[in-house]
């Protein structure tokens, strides 16, 4: 619809003919709704002009009728709107289950991409069509926003913070990439594209492409290098909280509270390891703040979260060996 008009890029994800619809019926109604105020306006003054022959000698005081009207028309106009527009939130909001992890890091004036299979790519970002692909961004300086009009996505970029979106592409092809929050003078060269292509073509381009090492063994390298595992193991007497098998579950802090053991926290807990230390645990941890760059605490989580799937295939495997498994089963200290 629209397509050879700039304002209009093409429909090229699921969501676009969501946003869309939506859109258009907001922008047809308000049309609608200044055309007839202002039509009431003009037919108004016309009758009721100084010296016509309208008759003003019986106003009317009450009429219930018209009050409730032009109150319940309105009120349940603006519900539609209101969840339909919920509804299509909760749509952009919730990848599905199966989506392919891309990390984004953006950087003045650049957009660093990985796979997970260590691929890493900047001002590209290549996609299979018919694939659920979630983004999970952060900044290393100021506040970007990632926005790819020909799929109707639009999130922004902060430094400190993971924000996600995530898209399915539907048509094979070349996208624009845009940042779309200013963040410099070089603001307008920070842009780039996405490539849509076929699965077979991107599975190809995948493995020829290689390059480097997985994320979740570069962080597996960091995890080592930094000497995390003195302190982060299962012995009984480690001075930091196990990690296998925790991310994903709450870890109970010092005075109480709980938190959700995810990317967020797992960031602050590497940068500003004090800020919400797990309960039963002294204060040793140093502050890793500059020490580690964004995409490095990326691999570090990537790696972290591995550690929870290949606990639990362990956990399964000792079950069923008996006695053992009875050890595997013990909750991770938090």
């Amino acid at each position: 619809m629209f397509e050879n008009i700039p304002l209009f890029p093409p429909q090229a994800s699921t969501s676009a003919p969501l946003v869309d619809g939506l859109y258009f019926f907001l922008v047809g109604m308000s049309l609608f709704g200044s055309l007839l105020i202002a039509g009431l306006l003009l037919a108004f003054a016309y009758r009721y002009r100084r010296r016509s022959a309208a008759d003003r000698t019986n106003p009317v005081s009450e009429a219930m009728a018209l009050e409730l009207t032009w109150t319940a028309i309105p009120l349940g106009l603006f519900l539609f709107i209101f969840f339909w527009g919920a509804s299509v939130y909760f749509h952009l909001s919730r990848p599905p289950d199966d989506a392919m992890e891309i990390r984004v890091v953006g950087k003045r004036w650049m957009w660093k991409l990985q796979h997970l299979n260590g691929n890493r790519e900047i001002n590209e970002l290549h996609v299979p069509a018919g694939r659920p692909v979630r983004l999970t961004m952060t900044s290393e300086d100021v506040i970007h926003s990632f926005f790819i009009p020909a799929f109707r996505i639009k999130m922004d970029v902060l430094p400190g913070r993971y924000s996600t979106a995530w898209f399915e592409a539907t048509e094979p092809g070349r996208y624009h990439l845009f940042c779309a929050e200013y963040c410099g003078t070089k603001h307008s060269s920070m842009i780039g594209s996405v490539i849509v292509m076929e699965p077979s073509e991107f599975q190809a381009w995948l493995t020829g492409e290689q390059r480097g090492i997985s994320a979740s063994a570069a962080g597996q390298k960091l995890f080592l290098g930094l000497g995390c595992v003195t302190c982060h193991n299962a012995a009984s007497k480690a001075r930091g909280p196990n990690l296998e098998g925790l991310f994903g579950k709450s870890v109970r802090l010092e005075g109480g509270s709980t938190v959700l053991f995810d990317e967020t926290y797992l960031r602050e807990s590497i940068v500003e390891p004090n800020a919400r230390r797990a309960e039963g645990f002294e204060i040793q941890m140093p502050t890793f703040k500059g020490l580690v760059s964004e995409e490095g605490i990326l691999d570090l989580i990537e790696y972290i979260k591995s550690l929870g799937e290949e606990g639990e295939e362990a956990g399964r495997e000792t079950e069923a060996g008996g006695e053992a498994g009875k050890g595997k089963e013990a909750a991770p200290r938090s």
